[in-house]
């Protein structure tokens, strides 16, 4: 199986010397007037020096620079985009567009933005991928020269760009994600001398004391430690397979994500997996236009520079997002799983080490930046869903499952040694012991018609969930008893609510969701569905409602209540009080912390007929809602491709309660604590905090 890597090592050299000539006669040119040729200048100087890094690895020269110069080159290669710098750089799209104009600003802008995607493909050894980057460049450089181009025959250049390049560089992505020979990061892991910090730099990934602390403190930790870390992540990975009675033992591969400082982990953790026969697949978090899912990270990544920039180019899709585009990325999809459908069936799923401790980023919403129109949300959305069911035709959603777990970094505070320590432990909590105390609660909730929650003081949450009705309650159950498998740390009651009947509103004072903060987030139900939402991030409430519209519904008219959960983790809880970290908390622990809530598909999207067991025996019988179940008519209108869970923290609730169809309210939470019998366990940790 040749990549295109290999044609352009076996004969294509040719084309990328050329290329490399043009760029360099653009630096000294004058054929292109300014503002623009200062603008070009820079651009050429940005690919030469990401050429010059390509050709220090692959002559070895690289590898002998002493740490200082790796960090001066690592440092020098994301220096324009970071937050101290964005202001007056061709990236920023508002200083783009004051310097080069309105239209030639974004398009430049964002043109700057693909361009970057040469330093992984430098680090990579990408030589022909660097070779399409440069040829864009000089596509559009060309057509300055003389009198100013139209801006419509920019956009064409865009267009043929990410059409024509769609099955290079998304074909290569789908690909590397079903074959570990084809992931040059298993080669970087494996070769990696975790004692010598100069391993980061090879990455190519922009490298801060983040990463530099978190390789560090690793280090100092004991290799039993060390181990424990890898076999709580590599367990519940097993453990999903085995309480969802799926064969593990047809899989051959494991999709790896992580973030870059987590090696000494990691590897332990594939050792783990190939005990399993599982081999890693670890692909970087995608950059370029044609691969990435917007400021998502879906893989390994480092430090994000400037979350700001990130999100300032989300949509630069924008530029060339049509029909026909959706349906040529479609089609490499199609044949591409299609060509490999054996390997893509070995696909167990992903395994995820996820960080947090990172200050929470609030993003300015910027009317230079490029956006879809209502056309192109139609299509990104359609895009989602297709694109899902494919994927779910070759990797079955019945057949794969994931882990997910997370840990601080340094950025978090002082105290971070203390946090680490504590976060193992609240991710190596005993399972039994909880699944004893979740099942009083379970017992609890299979006797009701609907749960009622309310907010206490300033928050305004008031919501009824109607429950799924139980047929043979010896042998059913509504929700799911969650100890440590898929999602670590272990502490929660989940379910899929019926959708008929749950109403009212859900208010949260302040949230992180998918790294952005949200600040009196509220969202109105009506049966179900989200009917009106807005939060107080900005002054103008229609940059409210479009950022909760863009990043929470995802550009969807409204999503469904997919789960509500109960968490349990009052130990999670009182340590982000303890460490006042509690707005730093990944959703990941967040949700344990109190009862949340999902907007999306439900946990058991893509597989709710795989029939599901509590510990007790118990099958979980409500794994649809009135929206998932529309898969067996038309599996376009059942899925959204998101889930997003919002939780409300103990301190903000007055009363969790489920009521029977008697009219009785059995009395789960009061006041931040629990007073269901048999639940007295989960206060104990509040007990210890106020000691």
């Amino acid at each position: 199986m040749e990549t295109m890597q290999d044609e352009w090592q076996d004969g294509y050299l040719q084309r990328h010397q050329l290329c490399l000539e043009r760029v360099r006669t653009m630096q000294t040119e004058e054929t292109v007037p300014e503002p623009f040729r200062s603008y070009f200048r820079q651009m050429a100087g940005f690919f030469l020096e990401t050429e010059a890094v390509r050709a220090q690895i692959a002559d070895g020269s690289w590898q002998r620079f002493d740490l200082a110069r790796m960090q001066e080159q690592n440092y020098k290669l994301y220096e324009d985009v970071l937050p101290e710098n964005y202001g007056t750089s061709y990236a920023n799209p508002s200083y783009a567009k004051a310097l080069l104009g309105g239209e030639y600003g974004q398009i430049l802008c964002a043109l700057y933005a693909e361009l970057r995607c040469a330093i992984p493909y430098a680090f990579e050894g990408r030589a022909g991928y660097l070779t399409i980057l440069g040829e864009l460049l000089i596509e559009m450089y060309n057509c300055f020269e003389g009198e100013l181009p139209e801006y419509q025959a920019l956009k064409d250049i865009f267009y043929w760009y990410a059409s024509d390049y769609c099955d290079v560089f998304f074909a290569d992505r789908i690909e590397e994600q079903l074959y570990p020979e084809k992931c040059t990061a298993v080669k970087w892991l494996e070769n990696a001398d975790l004692d010598d910090l100069r391993y980061l730099y090879r990455s190519g990934e922009f490298v801060t004391e983040n990463e530099i602390g978190t390789a560090r403190h690793l280090g100092t930790l004991s290799e039993e430690t060390v181990q424990k870390m890898a076999d709580v992540y590599t367990e519940g990975y097993r453990q999903g397979f085995i309480n969802t009675g799926k064969d593990l033992s047809k899989k051959s591969v494991v999709d790896v994500r992580y973030c870059l400082g987590f090696e000494r982990v990691i590897k332990k953790a594939v050792e783990n997996f190939e005990k399993m026969g599982l081999k890693p697949v670890i692909v970087r978090a995608a950059t370029s236009v044609i691969t990435k899912r917007e400021q998502a990270k879906v893989g390994y990544y480092g430090a994000i520079a400037n979350k700001q920039y990130e999100y300032d180019h989300r949509m630069d899709q924008a530029l060339f997002l049509d029909k026909r585009y959706v349906e040529r990325k479609l089609d490499v999809m199609k044949n591409v799983y299609e060509k490999n459908k054996g390997q893509a069936a070995r696909l167990a799923g992903p395994a995820v080490m996820e960080v947090f401790g990172e200050k929470p980023f609030s993003p300015e919403a910027k009317v230079e930046a490029l956006s879809y129109n209502v056309v192109q949300q139609e299509l990104a959305v359609q895009y989602e869903g297709k694109s899902g069911q494919i994927t779910n035709q070759y990797i079955r959603g019945e057949e794969r499952s994931f882990t997910i777990v997370a840990y601080p970094v340094p950025e978090i505070g002082e105290r971070y040694k203390e946090i680490f320590d504590d976060v193992i432990r609240i991710n190596t909590l005993d399972a039994v012991r909880y699944e004893k105390v979740q099942q009083a609660l379970i017992d609890a909730l299979d006797q009701g018609v609907y749960v009622r929650v309310l907010g206490k003081g300033k928050n305004e949450t008031d919501l009824t969930i109607q429950l799924y009705h139980l047929n043979d309650p010896d042998k059913e159950t509504i929700f799911e008893n969650c100890v440590a498998d898929v999602n670590i740390p272990v502490g929660e009651v989940f379910t899929s609510p019926v959708l008929l009947g749950t109403n009212g509103v859900l208010h949260v004072s302040k949230v992180y969701l998918r790294e952005l903060q949200y600040r009196d987030l509220k969202l109105t139900f009506g049966d179900g569905m989200i009917r009106d939402y807005t939060c107080a991030n900005f002054e103008k409430e229609e940059d409210n409602r479009k950022y909760i519209y863009d990043n929470v519904l995802h550009r969807h008219d409204t999503l469904p209540i997919g789960e509500f959960a109960i968490g349990t983790n009052t130990t999670a809880y009182v340590v982000g009080r303890k460490y006042g970290i509690e707005d730093k908390l990944p959703i990941l622990i967040a949700e344990k912390t109190g009862p949340h809530f999902a907007v999306g598909d439900t946990c058991y999207s893509w597989a709710e007929d795989v029939k599901v067991y509590n510990p007790n025996g118990k099958e979980i019988v409500a794994r649809d809602n009135e929206v998932s179940i529309l898969r067996k008519e038309d599996v376009s209108k059942a899925y959204f491709q998101c889930h997003t869970d919002i939780t409300i923290p103990y301190e903000e609730l007055e009363e969790i309660s489920v009521v029977t169809k008697e009219g009785k309210a059995i009395i789960l939470l009061k006041d931040g604590r629990f007073v269901l019998p048999g639940t007295e366990m989960l206060n104990e940790a509040f007990e210890e905090e106020n000691a």
